[in-house]
């Protein structure tokens, strides 16, 4: 049997797009209410993502722009 929070650190990012069946959303959803390190985890995701967008709404400066472009490495 596999160990349950692997399972839901498998479906962890199905279960934040949306996209598990009603069956797997009902399993996802049990086993977060009852597992504080995997609530843990998906708080951390859910964050991730919230500020992963705003990030990507965000222009970016010509100064950092400049400073990235300076760090690239060329590929040989």
């Amino acid at each position: 049997m596999m160990d349950p929070c692997a399972h839901c650190e498998e479906m962890m990012q199905p279960y934040l797009d949306h996209v598990l069946t009603d069956e797997e959303m009902v399993e996802a959803e049990a086993h977060l209410a009852e597992c504080e390190k995997c609530r843990r985890r998906y708080r951390f995701e859910e964050s991730l993502r919230v500020y992963v967008r705003k990030a990507a709404d965000e222009q970016m400066s010509d100064e950092l722009r400049v400073k990235l472009a300076s760090l690239r490495i060329p590929l040989e």
